[in-house]
């Protein structure tokens, strides 16, 4: 029995070690890296970004992440380095987070993380002195589940008033730009929207940092939820001049930073556990002694009376025995008296006492049965006592969890409400706010091309018309909504698609004229075409010009001409002299003669 005993605690002892090396495999692996950029040799040192690195990487280790390293005033060698190294981490992790507080800079819609020893002279040494973003979302591309980079970096960039431009149309932004995240469950947060700055607070920590570790922690919070709540913070302790941001997206199933807290494992202990073991053992004895010792320890209650039950079936069984041994031994005497030829009288006697003793042991028999099937009976009314006990508290373990969750989602919606509650006016702002709100929306997703003004004209009905034909909304366009508001802002980009005038295409979010080359010219189609050899066609109005010219030359008189003219002489004929014409009869001055011979004479200018 020893070593039986050693064995089975042994056998336990190695399920135990199994399980608890076990256990760690089987959850999920989350590594986080922590940057925080305070001391810039070339530019003004920022107060917060080492205490908010201090602040969001205690946040990690705090929440139970496996890796959580933090690395402070980093120089670009020592930012590519550790961005390699973490980048290895996150091979075999199920959720990598990257957190950087410091200045950032936006370059021709890039985004670069700066490091301490930047100088940034040009715009040219931003792709030398700096490192991409990319090269952050690269380090975190590896992990299986999540993929997270938050951005404390939109800060006022002191390196984009000084920098010398080596291409005036070079455009450097003054916060970050929007990214797009290309790979699945990845997520990129902005301590303020793209194209704004943030601020670092009045006090040792930003706001969004503080607003981080408020919400990011929370057991069992979806992520997407969890950035809702650091928004609305950030906004209310910056007066709405500050709105965080996140890009990229996620699945359908809920994504919490930190998992939930698993209930309480195993069956909770039953105060009635320890008498049913002792009642157990005692029915394994079966003996009186053990019962009497059982009631003597629980004199009361359902097992007591089963105790009883089981007392008097012994009892059944000790008179049974009893009058079984006196029928033995009157049938014992009875055959004695007989084999010694006694007197009648004596053998009657014997005889009577061996029947009577025949039926007592039959009625100790028959009450021994009675009593064997009141114990049965409340065996079976035991084990079904204690199906209906067990299924009554698994029962009461399924209401105390349905009533935990309820409550917790009950919480989560208080809380919900109660941030909306203390939420600044921006949900409600004044109707002439928020029109032009409205209106500059319309404008950034290409659906409106007037000014934002707040005048909810007739123009601006119709592009919030145009908005609900392409984005498939139906809100009411006579006036501007906050659910009309917050549509627009969920839409990143162009929404309505960009009409230009007859001559010109659309190039980008610009209309640029269409230029044709020789020979060519602008269609119907709005696309070059062949520009056609054009032929001369007779009309009805030609031809009927024609017969009036005819008609007018032929009935004018013929016009005298000098030339085709012949003159004849005594001398002979010959053509009349240019300049010169033919005249009949006599000319004064001259001979008689002369108009004898012809008639006609040459006269001469």
């Amino acid at each position: 029995m020893p070593v039986f005993r050693s064995c089975a605690l042994g056998l336990r002892a190695l399920a135990f070690f199994v399980l608890a090396s076990c256990s760690p495999a089987l959850a999920d692996k989350r590594v986080a890296l922590v940057i925080g950029n305070s001391a810039y040799k070339n530019a003004p040192r920022l107060a917060n970004p080492v205490n908010d690195a201090g602040l969001v990487g205690g946040m990690f280790r705090n929440a139970g992440f496996d890796t959580v390293e933090i690395r402070l005033d980093l120089n670009a060698s020592e930012m590519r380095r550790s961005l390699r190294e973490f980048a290895a981490r996150t091979r075999d992790a199920d959720m990598a987070v990257i957190y950087y507080a410091g200045h950032g800079i936006e370059l021709d819609g890039s985004n670069y993380l700066v490091p301490t020893d930047a100088m940034l002279e040009t715009d040219g040494d931003v792709l030398d002195e700096t490192i991409a973003l990319d090269r952050a979302l690269y380090a975190v591309e590896p992990a299986k589940q999540l993929r997270l980079v938050i951005l404390d970096a939109c800060r006022d960039n002191p390196f984009a008033k000084t920098m010398k431009r080596t291409l005036a149309s070079r455009a450097i932004g003054g916060g970050l730009a929007k990214v797009e995240p290309t790979s699945p469950n990845t997520m990129i947060a902005f301590a303020a929207k793209a194209g704004s700055t943030a601020s670092d607070g009045d006090s040792r920590n930003s706001p969004f940092a503080v607003a981080l570790t408020d919400h990011l922690p929370k057991p069992g919070l979806d992520l997407r939820k969890a950035f809702g709540f650091v928004r609305d913070d950030v906004l209310k302790k910056t007066g709405n001049k500050q709105e965080p941001y996140v890009y990229g997206s996620l699945g359908g199933s809920d994504v919490p930073l930190v998992p939930a807290r698993p209930a309480a494992a195993g069956p909770q202990a039953n105060p009635q556990d320890s008498v049913r073991k002792d009642y157990e053992l005692a029915l394994q004895a079966g003996l009186r002694e053990a019962w009497e010792a059982f009631l003597q320890t629980y004199p009361d209650g359902f097992y007591a009376n089963l105790a009883r039950v089981q007392l008097k079936k012994i009892a059944a069984e000790e008179d049974r025995t009893v009058a079984t041994e006196k029928a033995r031994l009157a049938e014992q005497e009875k055959a004695r008296l007989a084999s010694e030829r006694a007197q009648k009288a004596e053998q009657e006697k014997a005889a009577a006492a061996a029947k009577a003793a025949e039926e007592a042991r039959i009625a100790a028999e028959k009450a021994k049965q009675i009593e064997q099937a009141k114990a049965e009976a409340a065996e079976r009314d035991r084990k079904a006592a204690e199906a209906a006990a067990a299924k009554s508290l698994a029962e009461k373990r399924a209401a105390e969890k349905a009533a935990a969750e309820a409550a917790a989602k009950q919480a989560a919606d208080a809380e919900s409400r109660k941030v909306a509650a203390l939420s600044p006016p921006p949900s409600s702002p004044p109707p002439g706010d928020l029109a032009k709100s409205v209106q500059s929306e319309l404008r950034r997703v290409g659906c409106l091309s007037a000014a934002a003004d707040g005048d909810w004209n007739a123009a601006t009905q119709r592009s919030l018309s145009l908005f609900n034909k392409y984005a498939g909304t139906q809100f009411d366009a006579k006036l501007a909504s906050v659910d009309a508001l917050d549509a627009l802002k969920a839409k990143p980009g162009r929404v309505c698609p960009l009409v230009c005038n007859f001559g010109f295409k659309a190039d980008g979010d610009q209309c640029v004229k269409i230029t044709c080359r020789a020979g060519y010219h602008v269609g119907d189609d709005n696309e070059c075409e062949k520009v056609a050899e054009k032929r001369p066609v007779a009309t009805r109005e030609d031809s009927k010009r024609r017969d009036t010219d005819r008609k007018a030359t032929e009935s004018s008189p013929s016009k005298p001409e000098a030339s085709g003219q012949i003159f004849c002489s005594s001398a002979g004929c010959r053509p009349v002299q240019k300049g010169c014409r033919l005249v009949n009869g006599l000319i004064p001055g001259r001979a008689a003669s002369n108009a004898a011979a012809g008639g006609s004479y040459e006269v001469c200018n």
